[in-house]
């Protein structure tokens, strides 16, 4: 352990010049608490991810508080609240040969992770183990504690919720190839096939393969929705290492094999672990902070690298990828294909992020997007792995391009990302069901009904949160047709965005849902937080994963009018200041995570975001494994921390403009890509009593910028937003 480590800082540049961002960065944070997030070794938006299982079954396979280690799986989720992948599972044993998970089970002690490096001891079998990776592939180093024979085991049967099958076949004495079939998301039908081509650094003295629960001397196997792998066995003595290097592909062994060969050929395991460190300093300190506050760093850094997990690459080195449905193979020349698009999630504060600080990455995912729906028909709701997984609710494609093209990402296939977003909303009848489930009913009565058959195949889940969510996709499409010179869909667009106001109870002061006849649905409580589904936290009637305290506010793109319904701001105002005072708001549900900045649309109330961020910050957020306040998704909620950290916030997307809170840091400086805009750097300063006071003020390159928010072209000029407390 301290040998590798004095050997990583003896190489690093990282060390050598200028601060080394990436040892801020806890990949713990998060895998306890419900965070649901891994600590296994990975590039940025890297297809691989080399990652150990505590728990499978779990979403990301990984359970801080569990000590039971069943290997490193190849490829994973972050964050998300379904488990999937975990895919080409990597272990080693000793004594007599094992191929169940819980008979080749060990458990670990001294864990330790940073940003592309995972490493542990493996106890029974008395190896350490040290994962880190390229994009496309992943590099694990087993080193034995003690002299005599070690079994590596590679079980290319499961993934972490699935026993799918697959095959492995020996190509070489050191070679072996195959693949996993993994799938099941959130209990859906998508199955994806993760190929492998894995590299072993020194002859076997046995080798061999297994189907179900027997071992062999032969060299190949397969089999579908039952257990299959390979095996070898290693004489190592004391501090003797394998090194397994593994090509990962979607197409096809051959790419896994061209991946590993390209990315790793027969480099080192420890220049690749620095390579690997390095990558992510580029990419972090885009943005630098400034603080006495270690702690705050921490949470920032983490947050930081958090968003930077998915959507993650998926195309290979000769830059081929599977077309969206599976149906086939496509390549690009010059650019990444992404998936993992947990859009319902992300399209609020990740994606606008990526639009802010990495442009060049997110105009290849709007790119990706805009090429399945010309492979598809449909632009992606939740795709994974080019299947689409049609989880969760709303249009959330929509925002996402609308977002990033009026902000200034236009190096994409502009028009038919316009007919794509346009389709959704303009396919009559149930015919758009696939994306916009019961959005010919919202056409026809103004809403949707809270009667539904959820026998039907495109039941509408939550039909009053449903309805909120197609408004901000209208009206996100209506700004990119004003900014097209669509006059006509602007207008139209812009009309069915005001279609909250049918379900808003002026009464009660709720979005509420309602029936056919356009009654009100009763009883009706506010606060119920079950039976719009069948499952356990489905969310209260008519709403999904909430209740009405959670929607009510829910209409980003319209808040002066929403107040208007209210009676005027000061009725609004009180009963948001209600919902955070009995409890209702969470951070950890998506259309709620603005709410907080709301309070900066009416003038005198800025001190009321000022003070909730600041809580939230400062409680929610930790720097322990439980560090979360919740599901990431897929990066969802660090993105929240890294804008409020930074003082500003996206609180309706495709919007222009980003609302003001008050920045953690003593000074953060955002380094901008000038492929995209025009401004070098972008700074963000405090001085004064800026938590203790209600006067703070705000300057822009020297002048008082009167509004709580800030566009976003002038953030992208560059220049310096300084906030100034007082006394």
């Amino acid at each position: 352990m301290k040998s590798t480590s004095l050997l990583f800082l003896l190489l690093s540049p990282i060390v050598l010049f200028g601060q080394d961002v990436t040892s801020y960065v806890d990949p713990f944070i998060g895998t306890a608490g419900g965070g649901n997030t891994f600590p296994g070794a990975l590039l940025p938006w890297g297809m691989v991810s080399v990652s150990p299982h505590t728990a499978p079954g779990s979403a990301s396979g990984y359970l801080h508080d569990r000590d039971t280690f069943y290997g490193f799986g190849h490829v994973h989720l972050s964050g998300t609240g379904c488990s999937d992948l975990g895919s080409i599972v990597i272990t080693a044993v000793r004594g007599q040969l094992r191929t169940e998970p819980d008979e080749y089970r060990c458990t670990l002690r001294d864990r330790v992770a940073s940003p592309g490096y995972f490493a542990s001891t493996m106890n029974e079998p008395q190896v350490f183990a040290e994962a880190t990776a390229s994009t496309r592939c992943g590099i694990t180093r087993f080193t034995a504690r003690k002299s005599g024979d070690i079994n590596i085991v590679i079980d290319a049967g499961r993934s972490l919720n699935l026993l799918g099958g697959g095959a492995a076949a020996f190509r070489s004495d050191t070679v072996v190839e195959g693949y996993n079939i993994s799938g099941a998301f959130c209990g859906e039908a998508n199955r994806q096939t993760v190929y492998f081509s894995a590299e072993f650094s020194r002859q076997p003295v046995n080798h061999g393969v297994w189907t179900g629960t027997e071992p062999s001397r032969n060299t190949s196997a397969s089999s579908q929705d039952s257990a299959v792998g390979a095996w070898l066995t290693f004489r190592l003595e004391a501090g003797e290492p394998v090194i397994v290097r593994v090509g990962v592909s979607y197409v096809s062994v051959e790419n896994a094999r061209r991946n590993r060969e390209q990315e790793i050929g027969h480099r080192d395991f420890d220049e690749m672990r620095v390579s690997a460190r390095a990558a992510w300093q580029r990419e972090l300190e885009r943005i630098r902070v400034e603080t006495d506050v270690r702690e705050n760093k921490v949470k920032f850094y983490t947050a930081l690298y958090h968003t930077l997990i998915h959507p993650n690459v998926i195309s290979d080195v000769n830059g081929e990828y599977p077309l969206m449905g599976r149906k086939g193979t496509g390549r690009y020349d010059h650019r990444d294909r992404y998936t993992v698009f947990s859009l319902w999630d992300t399209y609020r504060t990740l994606h606008p992020f990526l639009t802010l600080v990495y442009p060049g990455r997110q105009s290849a995912m709007v790119g990706t997007m805009v090429d399945m729906y010309k492979e598809s028909g449909w632009l992606p709701k939740w795709e994974l792995a080019a299947n689409e997984t049609y989880m969760m609710v709303g249009d959330p494609a929509v925002p996402v391009i609308a977002d990033s093209w009026l902000k200034g990402i236009r190096d994409f296939d502009s028009s038919a990302a316009y007919a794509a977003c346009r389709k959704n909303a303009t396919t009559p009848g149930p015919q758009s069901d696939p994306i916009r489930p019961g959005y010919h009913d919202a056409l026809k009565y103004g809403f949707i009904p809270f009667e539904q058959d959820t026998t039907e195949t495109w039941w509408v889940w939550g039909p009053a949160s449903t309805m909120l969510e197609y408004c901000l996709s209208d009206w996100a499409l209506a700004q990119m047709a004003g900014n097209f010179g669509k006059d006509d869909d602007y207008r139209e667009f812009s009309r069915r965005a005001g279609f909250y106001r049918n379900l808003f109870d002026t009464t009660s002061l709720f979005i509420r849902p309602r029936l056919r006849d356009g009654s009100w649905l009763t009883p009706f409580d506010p606060l119920r937080t079950e039976g719009s589904g069948s499952w356990t936290g489905s969310g209260g009637p008519g709403y999904v994963e909430g209740n009405a305290w959670h929607y009510t506010w829910f209409v980003p793109h319209a808040i002066d009018g929403l107040a208007g319904l209210f009676g005027g701001s000061k009725p609004f105002v009180e009963k948001l200041a209600e919902c955070f005072r009995n409890g209702q708001f969470t951070i950890t549900n998506e259309p709620d995570i603005a709410y907080p900045y709301l309070f900066t649309y009416f003038p005198g109330e800025e001190t009321r975001t000022r003070s909730l961020v600041g809580e939230i910050l400062d409680r929610q957020f930790g720097t322990g494994p439980s560090g979360l306040p919740g599901n990431d998704d897929a990066g969802a909620i660090s993105a929240w921390l890294v804008f409020s950290a930074l003082g500003f916030y996206p609180a309706c997307p495709a919007s222009m403009e980003y609302r003001l809170g008050v920045p953690l840091f003593r000074r953060a400086v955002i380094t901008l890509d000038q492929s995209y805009y025009a401004g070098e750097k972008f700074v963000l300063s405090t001085s004064g009593n800026l938590h203790g006071s209600s006067q703070v003020s705000v300057e822009l390159n020297g002048k008082q910028l009167r509004p709580a928010s800030i566009d976003h072209k002038d953030v992208v000029a560059g220049g310096e937003l300084r906030f100034v407390g007082g006394n």
